[in-house]
This record gives structure tokens, C-alpha cells and sequence, in this order.
């Protein structure tokens, strides 16, 4: 049995990516996407025709829109593939203006209800900011399931729970990266503090009996996946599904009910201005959310470009 086939023994497996051929191949239950990966898909000459027929059917409209309709036709492509979620972005221009991400959270929804996807299907992915999780907190009172991206602190990832969002998206790589480049050590197994942040983030979830599903994310080598074996998701990219199917090294859980209810946590109560304080206090955390909102909006220009262009 390969890494992969004992991973999925523990944990739900999740593809991250915009490529259809790769999730046929892996056979994940869901699906995730943002900005980053529908820029890169459209860009290969098989995806092409999906930027295309946006721009053809919706060409009255403004950018922003005809991207909503892009992401859209990605996603219905996704659920013909994986049995379970996709997730859809929301605008990471949006990620301080919470009746805009609320706006755009019933739209997208809109958009699948109107192709007659239930919205069970469908998770809205918000920026792990103060203003995007309270819009989580008004989606998931309509029924609007959320995944909390861009998420990299304790403090955030508390926040999400107290706002009942449906699941998080703790970035190990990023963290990695961050503490790599900051120190000038390498990390790896248990030592690696993106591995910790999730474990530290899982352990509180489920020793404190909230329901929101951890999904680790953003994995820069197989090491940091096996570590977390055990947690509720892990969304994979292609490279990375790869390489774990091609390993037969042992996989053991690592990540479970019984030890995160044993574990030495403390239960934090955190309101906007304690919150801000905490966040502030990381200077990483700080750092990696700043950053990966500035990534995000870039590749939404660069999107509409690619829009204005075939109009």
C-alpha cells in the first residue's frame, strides 16, 4: 500500500489545484482553488477555452464578474470529478470589507444554485482576517458553508471556530518558509513549525469540542503531510499526490481525538481588540497573511487582464 492509500486511511484527502486530469488521477473527495491556480490553469492551452467561453457568454459584464463566472465553470468541472466539496475564492480585494466578501459569498452561491449544485458542495473561501471571519459568521447562519484561508495563527484559527465557519486552512508551507528564511535552519518531521502550528491548532479544536474541520494546506514536501496524518483534511498539490504514491514507507497517525483532549492548552478568549493584539504579536503571522493577500490580488489583476484582453 503507497503513502498515499494509507494517508487516505486517517485523513480526507483534498487536490489543490485547478487541473481536472490531476483529480481524475488521484481520486481526492474534494477539491480546492484560488486565484493563484485558476491563473495558472488558464494558461495551459486545454483550459484556455474555459477563459474563452466566460469572456463569450458573460462579455457585457465588468472583469470581476466575468471572473466570478470563470471560477464558477471551474468549479461545476471539479464536481463532475470529486464525490465531495470544491472551494471557491472570494475576492482577495475584498479581504477587509466584510459586506463585500458577505455580498460575494451569496453571489458565488448564487451562481452554483443556479446550475443546480446544492450549496452543501460549495465552500466560500474568506481570508482569515478579522472582517472576513465575522462575514463567515453571517454566511454560515444562511447556510453558506466557509473555508478559512490564509490562516497561519492561533488566533485566527480560534476566531474562525467561535464564528462557526465550517473549516480552516492552516498554510504549513508558508509557515516553513517564513521561519526557514528567517532563521536560517532547515526544518523537518515534528520539528517543523508549520507542522506544530496545525497539531497546536488541531489540539484546540478538538480538545475544546468545536466542529470546524482543520485542513492543513500549502505543503512544500511529503514529510509534512505524514506528520499530520490524522488530521480532518489535507489538501495536496499534484506534485505532492504524486510523489506519495510512488512511496511505500510506513504512515502512522499522528493526529488524534484522544491525545488533543489530553493536551496541555489553554482556551483563549479573544475579542477584535485582543484578537489584532495577538496577530499583531506574530510577526509571522502578521507577515504571511499581509503577503498572501498581496499574492492573491495580483493574480486577480492578472486574471482581469487576461479577461480585458479576449473581450
Amino acid at each position: 500500500m503507497n503513502q498515499l492509500e494509507q494517508l487516505k486511511q486517517y485523513t480526507t484527502i483534498v487536490a489543490d489545484t485547478g487541473d481536472f486530469q490531476t483529480m481524475k488521477a488521484f481520486a481526492p473527495r474534494d477539491a480546492t482553488t484560488n486565484p493563484s491556480l485558476i491563473l495558472k490553469a488558464v494558461q495551459k492551452d486545454e483550459y484556455t477555452p474555459l477563459l474563452e467561453k466566460a469572456v463569450r457568454e458573460h462579455g457585457s459584464k465588468s472583469n470581476a464578474e466575468i471572473t466570478d463566472h470563470l471560477l464558477i465553470t471551474f468549479g461545476l468541472e471539479i464536481l463532475k470529478i470529486v464525490p465531495g466539496r470544491v472551494s471557491t475564492e472570494t475576492d482577495a480585494r475584498l479581504s477587509f470589507d466584510t459586506a463585500g466578501i458577505i455580498a460575494k459569498g451569496r453571489a458565488l452561491i448564487a451562481l452554483y444554485q443556479a446550475a443546480d449544485i446544492p450549496r452543501e458542495r460549495i465552500l466560500i473561501k474568506i481570508a482569515s482576517t478579522w472582517e472576513g471571519i465575522r462575514a463567515a459568521e453571517v454566511l454560515e447562519r444562511e447556510g453558506i458553508h466557509c473555508n478559512m484561508t490564509l490562516l497561519f495563527a492561533l488566533p485566527q484559527a480560534v476566531a474562525c471556530a467561535e464564528a462557526r465557519a465550517t473549516l480552516i486552512s492552516p498554510f504549513v508551507g508558508r509557515i516553513y518558509d517564513w521561519y526557514k528564511k528567517s532563521t536560517g535552519q532547515e526544518y523537518s518531521g515534528a520539528d517543523d513549525p508549520g507542522v506544530q502550528s496545525v497539531q497546536r491548532i488541531y489540539n484546540y479544536y478538538r480538545k475544546f469540542g468545536y466542529p470546524t474541520e482543520v485542513m492543513g494546506a500549502s505543503f512544500r514536501n511529503t514529510s509534512q503531510i505524514t506528520e499530520l496524518a490524522g488530521c480532518d483534511l489535507l489538501t495536496i498539490s499534484p506534485e505532492l499526490l504524486q510523489k506519495l504514491a510512488e512511496s511505500n514507507a510506513p504512515v502512522t497517525r499522528k493526529l488524534t481525538v484522544d491525545s488533543a483532549k489530553s493536551a496541555d492548552v489553554e482556551k483563549l478568549s479573544l475579542d477584535e481588540i485582543r484578537f489584532r493584539s495577538m496577530l499583531n504579536d506574530d510577526a509571522m503571522g502578521t507577515e504571511k497573511l499581509a503577503e498572501g493577500i498581496r499574492l492573491f490580488c495580483a493574480d486577480a489583476v492578472k486574471l482581469e487582464k487576461m479577461i480585458e484582453a479576449l473581450r
